[in-house]
């Protein structure tokens, strides 16, 4: 029997525990406000440090009240956003930037070179593109209010690419105080120089979060492109409102409750398709691409096999058809890099055009001595992909032999609970479930997804020297031929020692009022600047 979105979720008792209480729905307000506009996201935010967390609904809050000093189009080319102009010296070592005039933070102060500095050095800490160009810096330098450099030991190009990168961890920039904060703890203050300030007052953590036109903020002049051109708020207040359950908030849209909803169940997408008052659109035009995270810090993915049984272990197809549902919005792959970008390869993939296979997965398991211990799955239970993946692969480890334990939470929780290093049974995890998006996968320096340097990396905090050497041959690498080649190499390697596995792409519409126009796509992230609401 196929497995499809509806029949998944109709059998299990978990995603039964999201759902939200009854009269939800009657206690909000009609969004009938022409200044306001209410949107579901698809989580709730517990993490409000843009730089400390790769979390896209941190990134959504980041894009609302902070801004970056350069910003990509959609065609990935780099434009001045809060820099006025940049100059790159004859050696390609310096690079200087000026900041543009009108530059304020929410608190009234100028922005300054200063703050854009710390601001640099504190995110180039948790970032992967950062760290990548650091370990190539040899200062980051004041000259004056508005002029800093960025002095390099030598030539690297990727610096501009990586300031104005559209993937999370984003490069906002804080207030010098702010961004001096040690980048392994978070910020707490949530004042940036955005179009939009953070409404503390009227946020009711875990229901809503409000947002308010940050009216001294001067946009850029020219259209909206990705990150680039000119950030305009159209409308007085944002809300992010937080409804757990994907059929209240479907029904809120379809009431005119909210105003928009990231992530409609696609299985019942044809309740919108008919819908004159609705409008369905691609934002996010590289798509999303998933991934089983494994920890690379304790038994049993401390051993190759056990990583390389993952690789058998695991059916794409089954959790696309649980968790998406439509065929037309998902495909299956085995690449690193994704289904469809420009590094997307076939190397060393014998495993994945193979299929499932248990019995396989169940040898590697006992190769790599696997004593019966539990492996802890962290599963979100309030986002669907992340909620049917875990159920899916708990299940799969068992039939394997292993001794599979799913830890249910919202997906807030497991953004806390994955950075902890201790062992599974005092707090740790040993798998979660997450994505990427498509543009980010493609690059294997500025996505964190990629790092192999351990416990510098990211979370599983995989190791592979010979994975990070090649990184640096690809970001030296001129041409776009020489950089697949050295990404089929890289692929290669990659599943000999399992970063990762992958468990397809898939690229979904979000669903708004047809009273609102303007939407920028941006790959992983719904920016609200530029959006009207007539």
């Amino acid at each position: 029997m196929k497995t499809t979105r509806r029949r998944f979720l109709e059998g299990s008792a978990a995603a039964a525990a999201i759902a939200a209480a009854p009269g939800i729905l009657k206690a909000q307000a009609q969004s009938s406000d022409a200044k306001t506009i209410k949107a579901v996201l698809h989580g709730d935010l517990k993490v409000f440090d843009p730089v400390w967390t790769t979390a896209n609904m941190t990134g959504n809050h980041g894009l609302l009240i902070y801004d970056t000093l350069l910003g990509k189009d959609e065609a990935g080319n780099v434009h001045p956003q809060m820099v006025e102009k940049w100059a790159i010296s004859d050696d390609k070592k310096t690079y200087s930037f000026q900041l543009r005039d009108g530059l304020k933070f929410h608190d009234g102060q100028d922005v300054t070179s200063a703050d854009c500095v710390a601001s640099i050095r504190r995110w180039s800490a948790r970032d992967a593109a950062g760290q990548h160009m650091f370990r190539r810096v040899a200062d980051t330098r004041v000259k004056d209010d508005r002029t800093f450099e960025i002095v390099l030991s030598e030539p690297y190009g990727l610096v501009l690419n990586a300031l104005g990168k559209l993937e999370t961890n984003l490069p906002v920039i804080m207030r010098k105080k702010d961004a001096e904060t040690d980048p392994n703890q978070q910020v707490t203050n949530k004042i940036g120089s955005g179009p939009f300030k953070f409404n503390e007052d009227q946020t009711r953590a875990g229901q809503r979060y409000v947002y308010d036109k940050n009216e001294a903020y001067v946009p850029r002049s020219g259209p909206a492109s990705g990150f680039s051109g000119g950030k305009v708020a159209h409308v007085d207040r944002v809300i992010i409102e937080h409804i757990a359950d994907q059929q209240t908030a479907l029904a809120a849209l379809k009431a005119g409750e909210i105003d928009f909803y990231e992530t409609p169940p696609l299985d019942l997408i044809d309740q919108l398709e008919g819908d004159k008052n609705i409008k369905l659109d691609v934002l996010n035009k590289s798509g999303n691409v998933g991934m089983c995270r494994l920890n690379f810090l304790h038994p049993p993915f401390d051993n190759v096999y056990a990583r390389q049984a993952m690789l058998h272990l695991i059916k794409q197809e089954d959790i696309l058809a649980a968790s998406i549902g439509n065929d037309k919005y998902y495909q299956s792959c085995g690449s690193l890099f994704g289904c469809k970008g420009q590094m997307t390869n076939d190397a060393n993939m014998d495993w994945f055009k193979g299929g499932q296979d248990i019995a396989k997965a169940k040898e590697l398991f006992q190769k790599a001595g696997y004593d019966g211990r539990p492996v802890i799955v962290l599963q979100a239970t309030n986002i669907a992909f992340m909620n049917n993946a875990a159920l899916l692969i708990a299940q799969w480890l068992r039939e394997a032999g292993v001794n599979a334990q799913l830890e249910a939470s919202d997906w807030g929780a497991v953004v806390t609970r994955r950075a902890v290093k201790k062992p599974p049974n005092e707090g740790g995890w040993n798998i979660f479930i997450t994505w990427g998006s498509g543009e980010g996968f493609d690059n294997p320096v500025s996505f964190l997804a990629h790092t192999a340097n351990g416990d510098k990396g990211w979370f599983g905090w995989p190791k592979n020297e010979a994975h990070e050497k090649m990184k640096d041959e690809w970001a030296a690498a001129a041409a776009l031929d020489e950089r697949k080649a050295i990404a089929r190499r890289m692929q290669d390697n990659a599943w000999n020692f399992v970063p990762m596995a992958v468990l397809g792409q898939w690229a979904p519409p979000v669903g708004y009022r047809s009273n609102l126009s303007g939407f920028v796509p941006i790959p992983a992230h719904v920016p609200f600047w530029n959006v009207k609401k007539a």
